[in-house]
């Protein structure tokens, strides 16, 4: 038997036990005889013949010294590949824990497409991609859609029992990155000229700094991106504008949401706002009265930090006014546990109904004058200004390729422009333009 023959046996045994989960031996393989070198094979045989064991004494005979067995050129160039390989890969790993997290290639585009929402008949039960993770809680977004879901349905329903006449259309879309949305619109009630509510499900990505400037207190919504890389997220939220036609019945707005980015970021956001056209101290008392109990029954702190917080968002920054009397508005907040938070939301969503049906009710059949409707009007011109102009969640669609008639639901039908006009001093509408230029507390 020759030493050749030695060398192919014994690489060949390393290979079978490789594929049995033995590593194989790094650099050199090294292998020497001394007297008892029939333990090489011992553990595969028991026994030897006497042939077999002549044959490997003639072998030690002709080796009289340790016998090196080189790499071949094909194995030595395969571990090189390899630890270049590994290198780079730590190379990689290392540069994405410097520099951040990358966006997927199978990340939503930046604009995701006005065209992009598909019809259909019916909803399906999710919006919610269920594989979500590593980095979504598919449990909270499950949850506050299906919060959202449930609360379109009774708002809508108190809605057209105030309403008595007007009936809400529904339009189902989806989009085939996932999510999409329903809404529902009202128009040409008997008490509202228009209304809707509306429940969106989006999958998306949104440059750095479009994140950044979408908060107020200059939260890092990025955070774990590397810089530059534009931002994968998901959101979730229900949405609403009503605008009756009585001018001594107020408009209502609320929006109440959550989002989370790829970076690992989370924060809920929202609120229930009022825009009167002329001033009623009992129900800017009841409004306010009902938001400040939701707040209360949370943390103390809550209405007073929202509160002012609405009165500095709801700011028509080019007229020197506020877009109406306020409510709560509140954005960012993950400064405690999610479900807290949710718990929160859900009970401010959930009191939309109680804090604005009382007043509608009180005055949806009170006599108005032609001048009244007028400046109704008006103030729906400011409505419109704001919204087209400040208001994040009419941007965000706008940017990211939002739906356009779900995005532009919150405009009324009708609208008024005047130019150059101003108050007459002592009126009532001079007194209800003092307190959008100095917001006061109601309760």
């Amino acid at each position: 038997m020759k030493i050749s023959s030695v060398v192919f046996t014994l690489f060949t045994t390393a290979v079978v036990a490789n594929g049995f989960g033995v590593a194989p031996n790094r650099g050199t393989t090294r292998v020497a005889f001394r007297g008892g070198t029939t333990s090489l094979f011992a553990a595969t045989e028991e026994t030897t013949t006497e042939t077999e064991t002549e044959t490997e004494t003639e072998i030690e005979a002709e080796v009289e010294a340790p016998v090196e067995v080189e790499e071949t050129d094909e194995v030595a160039e395969v571990e090189a590949t390899t630890e270049v390989e590994a290198d780079a890969k730590e190379e990689e790993d290392t540069k994405d824990e410097k520099e951040g997290k990358k966006a997927g290639k199978d990340a939503p585009p930046t604009h995701i497409g006005w065209n992009s929402h598909n019809p259909v008949d019916a909803i399906p039960d999710s919006l919610v991609r269920e594989g979500d993770g590593p980095d979504g809680n598919y449990p909270m977004r499950a949850k506050f859609e299906k919060m959202c879901r449930e609360a379109q349905v009774s708002i809508t329903k108190a809605i057209e029992e105030i309403d008595g006449k007007g009936k809400f259309q529904e339009d189902c879309w989806t989009r085939a990155n996932g999510g999409g949305g329903m809404s529902r619109v009202l128009a040409g009630g008997d008490v509202f000229e228009k209304a809707g509510v509306n429940l969106s499900v989006v999958y998306g990505s949104m440059p750095q700094e479009a994140l950044q400037a979408a908060t107020e207190r200059g939260v890092d919504r990025s955070k774990g991106m590397a810089p530059g890389e534009r931002v994968p997220f998901f959101a979730c939220g229900l949405s609403s504008v009503m605008h009756p036609k009585n001018p001594m019945c107020p408009t209502m707005h609320f929006n109440y949401r959550y989002f989370e980015t790829d970076g690992g970021v989370w924060w809920f956001g929202g609120g229930t706002d009022i825009t009167p056209s002329y001033i009623n101290e009992d129900d800017m008392k009841h409004f306010h009265g009902t938001y400040k109990e939701v707040c209360d029954r949370h943390d103390p702190n809550y209405h007073q930090e929202f509160k002012a917080w609405a009165d500095r968002y709801f700011v028509i920054q080019h007229r020197n006014e506020t877009r109406g009397f306020g409510g709560i508005f509140f954005d960012d907040q993950n400064d405690r546990d999610a479900d807290t938070i949710f718990e929160f939301s859900k009970d401010a969503l959930n009191s939309v109904i109680d804090a604005y049906g009382p007043i509608i009710e009180n005055h949806k059949d009170d006599e108005y004058t032609q001048k009244q409707k007028e400046w109704q009007l008006m103030r729906r011109g400011r409505y419109v200004e704001f919204n087209l102009v400040y208001d994040r969640g009419t941007v965000f669609g706008l940017k990211t390729g939002g739906r356009i008639e779900s995005i532009l639901m919150s405009l009324p039908e009708t609208a008024r422009w005047e130019y150059n006009h101003q108050v007459e001093p002592g009126s009532p509408e001079a007194e209800f333009l003092e307190v959008c230029q100095h917001p006061k507390d109601w309760v």
